[in-house]
């Protein structure tokens, strides 16, 4: 890197009015040395171009510029490579590359490679790789399925990681660990930088991003980019929900205070949510129509990008989204965003909030709307949180095998390898550190002749070892169906939805198109739509006249509040227990914290509170120990098995954020057999075994293994397995393991990923140390508080139309309310 390529970067930034950031300069200097690392700061602050100009810096002393070409022209090929999460974000990534080469005329191209890439734009790349590349975790994988692997990655001089909290701690971050190690070894010179702006675990995740055998660099800068957090609150008097999650009485609020003049982003946690925001917002405000847009991943690839586009050039100024808006594009242009109800965890309030004013020096400005009373609480948890410079960390997966057999078949078709070699080269990604040799071999003879129990069976023999006793995949039809069926993202079967003209929509979750009848009208992309049919797996419909609230629900997107979020939720209630309103969220609240410590007790962060009572529906038990809800639910399973080996029962169970509910016959003994060491650690594995049904819920957790694994397949050329299917063929392999090969270690991973996704078995463990140490507080009350009011409406919410529940949640609120103003007489 010569002083010359340093001058032409200094000048770059001189002609715009900019001077580098010291970790800028600071992460250039540590590229010159040859280092790789982690650059972690403030969303917008810069973290692109103090990754990029590095390698930049090289491109000018190799290829030079276009008025000072070098004496001899060097071969092109790949140099720089882009990873990032979203394809969608690609080409914004692209354009803000393309923008210094070009400026400073370097004679390299700049392009994606992504799924959404043109046939022509691949054909092109086929044959030449671009000198930087934009890409995807998954089509890094699908260029290292190519058999001349080795030779177009020789030359590869940097790779950039982008948002790599995002990938992190998920299947995902291993496959590029993977992907990485496999790198390293065609090119060894080759550094690779990180870029995060929302880690807590910073030397963790940047040995995860370089290997094992390298010693990262850390760069933070100490950059002034304050969040400004500001909660939209209900009047004095109005009388706000107890419970709920979609908050659409705040709506009149929200109203007040956006102008469709300043470019906002309006965050939700699920595509439920926005969905009915979106649809709410219409109707209130129909001459808003051209600049109101809906965003998340189930919408058509088009429609989103216009949105972006909208965003960008300002005819889109109101944009209701998820997550699908949390990373990587750079809209400036964005001034404010809101967030409907708690975000659930620290980082991804600052993650959303960095979307607005996304320059240097910029505040970062976000509202959040409340949902329902006690996400009051969340939020002033959440300025503490910020105010204390508090932030959760990611932690890796741990050896996923599935995802090892995966990347086995890739090496296999990417030119072959060497089994020692191999084991060398995976362990040097931090995820296999402390990979056996026996559990390497066991994922090779996997894809080799499908293991002890399915090696009867063709078609799990993908890889072949040769003559010479190393490794590849020889059959067409195995490299075509490892191609198609790449990757690592899972979930429930989706089906595409399109008019009857052909224009499509997006996708939508088959089995809630299974449950539609014809005519029936819902809600998608923003429009209410009403069915037509189902036909080879693609969902029909047409536009409806009227309106509906029906919207299609997707699993998997209730967010449980973070580890961290929850302790500085106990600290709240802490602080309010002692009298203390400090801030704007608690003084809110103080109607039913006051309601609360009349009718029981607002516990302290020490204490854990219990509360029993008899209704009509029997005996209640409400345990607030306020871990999220994965860990909530996991508790109120184990506290009933123990319970009833004390005393015999039969036990409806209700969890969220803050707790759970036991509802048990009325002659129950709860107060009589209720003691803090139901909650000791003790045999906590073998009683989480019992309390749930593990082999059931293993079984679906299977399903994911077994497909990233390739041991069932989804897509086939010209066709796509529905749900049904996956089930069955999944179910039958689980089954022929667990009949005939019991230690399988597919078995074994499914399990463990059970209970670490379904009950943070780690976060779980950690609760009951806590809980068993705590100050145990049984109150008996009269009916339930407003810390249980939510568990009951969680518990009979699911078996009660919208119009029943809102019935028997306005009973409750009056006995509450008469029972409340008796105990104040």
């Amino acid at each position: 890197m010569t002083d010359t390529a340093r001058a032409h970067i200094n000048r770059y930034f001189a002609d715009r009015g900019w001077s580098p950031w010291p970790f800028q300069s600071a992460t250039w200097d540590a590229y010159r040395a040859g280092q790789s690392g982690l650059v972690h700061v403030p969303t917008g602050a810069g973290k692109t171009y103090a990754a990029f100009f590095g390698p930049v810096m090289d491109l000018l002393d190799e290829f030079g510029t276009a008025d000072n070409p070098p004496a001899k022209q060097p071969r092109g090929g790949l140099r720089v490579l882009y990873i990032t999460p979203l394809r969608a974000v690609s080409r914004d990534i692209e354009l803000a590359l393309r923008a210094p080469i070009e400026t400073m005329q370097v004679p390299v191209r700049v392009e994606s490679r992504t799924g959404d890439t043109s046939s022509s734009l691949r054909a092109r790349q086929r044959k030449l790789l671009p000198e930087v590349l934009i890409t995807t975790p998954e089509s890094l994988c699908l260029l290292l399925t190519q058999t001349d692997a080795a030779k177009r990655f020789a030359g590869l001089r940097a790779v950039i990681v982008d948002e790599w909290h995002e990938l992190l701690a998920s299947k995902r971050g291993t496959q590029v660990e993977l992907g990485l190690a496999r790198l390293r070894r065609f090119a060894p010179s080759a550094r690779t930088w990180a870029l995060s702006a929302t880690l807590a675990n910073l030397d963790e995740a940047a040995h995860a991003a370089v290997g094992v055998d390298t010693e990262p660099v850390v760069i933070s800068g100490d950059i002034d980019r304050p969040v400004e957090l500001g909660t939209l609150l209900p009047d004095p008097g109005d009388s706000f929900p107890w419970a709920g999650h979609m908050g659409l009485t705040m709506l009149p609020k929200l109203l007040e205070v956006l102008d469709p003049e300043r470019s906002t982003l309006v965050f939700t946690n699920t595509r439920s949510q926005a969905e009915r925001w979106y649809q709410s917002l219409l109707v209130a405000k129909p001459d808003w129509a051209p600049i109101l847009g809906l965003h998340h991943g189930s919408i058509d690839r088009e429609e989103r990008a216009r949105i972006e586009a909208g965003l960008n050039d300002g005819s889109v100024r109101i944009v209701v989204a998820t997550s699908s808006l949390d990373l990587g594009v750079d809209f400036a242009p964005v001034e404010r965003v809101v967030q409907i109800g708690s975000p659930k965890g620290i980082a991804r309030l600052l993650q959303r909030a960095g979307r607005s004013g996304h320059r240097r020096g910029e505040t970062a400005r976000i509202t959040c709307v409340p949902t329902y009373g006690l996400e009051l609480l969340e939020v002033a948890a959440v300025r503490r949180a910020l105010e204390a410079g508090r932030i959760e960390p990611r932690a890796p997966e741990d050896k996923p095998l599935d995802v090892l057999c995966q990347h086995l078949v890739t090496c296999g078709l990417g030119g072959g390898f060497e089994a020692d070699d191999l084991y060398r080269e995976v362990r040097t990604a931090a995820a296999f550190r402390d990979l056996s040799r026996e559990d390497f071999d066991w994922a090779l003879d996997v894809v080799v002749r499908g293991g002890e129990t399915l090696n009867a069976y063709e078609d799990f023999h993908k890889v072949t070892q040769l003559e010479d006793g190393s490794y590849a995949v020889k059959g067409r039809r195995v490299a075509q169906l490892h191609r198609m069926n790449v990757g690592t993202i899972t979930g429930d079967a989706s089906v595409p939805i399109r008019y009857r003209s052909g224009r499509r929509l997006g996708t939508i979750e088959e089995r809630f198109v299974a449950n539609l009848r014809k005519g029936e009208k819902f809600v998608f992309a923003g429009k209410v739509l009403e069915f037509l049919s189902l036909h080879e797996m693609t969902a029909f419909v047409r536009p409806a006249r009227g309106r509906t609230s029906y919207t299609p629900h997707w699993a998997g997107t209730r967010l449980p509040i973070s580890d961290a979020l929850s302790d500085e939720v106990r600290s709240v209630l802490e602080q309010a227990s002692r009298g203390d309103a400090s801030g704007p969220e608690i003084e809110a609240a103080l109607p039913i914290i006051a309601a609360q410590q009349r009718l029981s007790v607002v516990p302290t962060s020490q204490q854990l509170l219990v509360e029993h009572c008899t209704t009509r529906e029997g005996g209640h038990l409400f345990v607030y120990p306020f871990d999220g809800r994965l860990v909530n639910g996991a508790l109120a399973a184990i506290v009933a098995l123990r319970l009833s080996r004390r005393e015999s029962g039969t036990f409806s169970i209700a969890a969220n954020d803050y707790g759970f509910e036991l509802l048990a016959a009325k002659d129950y003994p709860f107060a009589d057999v209720f003691s803090l060491d139901l909650f000791s650690p003790h045999g906590l594995a073998e009683d989480t075994i019992e309390s749930v049904n593990l082999s059931e819920l293993a079984k679906r957790q299977f399903r994911e293994v077994a497909r990233v694994a390739g041991l069932i397949v989804q897509t086939y050329p010209g066709t796509h397995k529905n749900a049904r299917q996956l089930n069955a063929s999944s179910s039958l392999i689980y089954d022929v393991f667990e009949q005939f090969d019991p230690d399988n270690l597919f078995l074994a991973q499914a399990k463990r990923e059970v209970l670490e996704r379904q009950f943070e078995r780690t976060r779980l463990a950690s609760a009951m140390r806590r809980l068993v140490e705590t100050d145990l507080q049984i109150v008996e009350v009269a009916r339930p508080t407003p810390l249980g009011f939510p568990l009951v409406i969680e518990r009979v919410g699911g078996t009660l139309s919208s119009q029943t529940l809102a019935e028997r949640v306005e009973k409750m609120k009056k006995a509450w309310q008469a029972d409340a103003a008796g105990r104040r007489e």
